[in-house]
């Protein structure tokens, strides 16, 4: 049975070629299984344009309720519930037909987890940052993939077109690359950790790690927000990305962006103080248009935990970013008592930071063939 689509309003606010579009982009939809309901809510939302690319990426194939994902795949329904919501996917109701072949497929590969030694809650943790990632890695490539395919004066029918295309050919090289860049960074932080004979014989991980922390920020960008376009804003922090990530050599490694800061961390004390000393130089050649940027530093034991680390030195490092000079590097006492040769240092007093417990004696520094105190 054909729908009057006009009767159903749903080529209202359309005329001429752009009608045209539409009414032809329905009849495919409604000739592929889409339901009026979904059409209705499509055209409501100015979606539908977008409906052909959810299609493909969903994929074909059976449905199956999450009851039945959880019989066939042999994992607990709870289990199933917390680590699609650590992923940040949105849940529905357990016995309505919404999941797919990839959603059952998924399931199974959790269960080979869970098998191969892992507890749920460890999965979870993993899923989190997974979920965290890919949804980030999602919107960039929405957005460029969006501004690259959108054409002025497109009908509704084109862009639908255009965008399934790109789907087909991007998504498949997309995840290719994925995998590739996960098993390098596996390798890479492989590299640099340590299981020696006390890890062996307990049968444990290291727990916590002496580590040195480092936390990075623009100075006066909360003003700046003030007063500068959106765009603008992104450009600074997307900037202190880019050289967060050039200075990031491993051992150093950067743990994440927190809008106007960068947080980095690394087990050689050494390289991350390189690293900070050449991270706020290089800020400083940026000119003008770019804030200055200052560094905090502590080291002491942290625990690593779903790819972020907690503990005192973390703590301490951003509280110590807080009241450095703009342009300099201040460190705990700790950072400079195992510091090699190689940097100038000069005593910036005792100071009780806000949730340290007892005064804190912090050092700028720089490398001695930059000379200067650091500000």
């Amino acid at each position: 049975m054909s729908i009057d689509f006009e009767a159903e309003g749903l080529l209202k606010g359309t005329r001429g070629r752009y009608r045209q579009a539409r009414l032809q982009l329905l009849a495919e939809l409604t000739a592929e299984g889409v339901g009026l309901d979904e059409l209705r809510r499509a055209v409501a939302e100015d979606r539908l344009a977008l409906l052909p690319v959810e299609r493909l990426l969903e994929g074909e194939g059976r449905r199956y309720s999450a009851e039945e994902i959880s019989e066939i795949a042999g994992v607990d329904p709870e289990v199933l519930r917390r680590q699609r919501q650590a992923l940040g996917l949105p849940g529905g109701d357990p016995g309505e037909p919404t999941y797919t072949e990839d959603d059952l497929n998924g399931a199974r590969r959790l269960r080979s987890v869970l098998d191969a030694g892992l507890s749920p809650e460890q999965v979870y943790d993993t899923a989190r940052v997974m979920g965290l990632a890919a949804s980030q890695l999602a919107a960039a490539n929405r957005a460029v993939v969006g501004e690259a395919m959108l054409r002025k004066g497109d009908t509704e029918l084109e862009a639908a077109r255009r965008y399934s295309d790109a789907a087909m050919a991007l998504l498949p090289l997309l995840v290719s690359s994925l995998e590739h860049v996960l098993r390098l960074h596996i390798r890479e932080q492989l590299r640099h950790d340590a299981i020696g004979r006390a890890e062996l014989a307990s049968g444990k991980f290291p727990g916590s790690q002496e580590i040195s922390v480092c936390f990075a920020d623009l100075v006066g960008f909360t003003k700046l927000g003030e007063r500068l376009p959106a765009d603008a804003l992104a450009a600074l922090t997307g900037r202190l990305d880019e050289l967060a990530r050039e200075f990031a050599d491993p051992p150093v490694r950067l743990v994440k962006m927190l809008g106007d800061a960068a947080m980095l961390v690394s087990p050689d004390n050494d390289a991350l103080l390189d690293s900070s000393v050449a991270l706020i130089d290089a800020a400083e050649r940026e000119g003008e248009g770019f804030p200055r940027l200052r560094a905090g530093i502590a080291r002491g034991a942290a625990l690593s935990r779903a790819g972020d680390w907690y503990g005192r030195p973390v703590n301490l490092a951003s509280r110590i970013t807080e009241i450095a000079y703009p342009g300099s590097v201040l460190c705990s006492a700790e950072v400079r008592d195992v510091a090699a040769d190689g940097y100038s240092w000069s005593y910036a007093g005792k100071r009780r930071l806000k949730g340290i417990q007892g005064e804190a004696s912090l050092f700028r520094v720089r490398r001695e063939d930059q000379g200067g105190s650091g500000g």
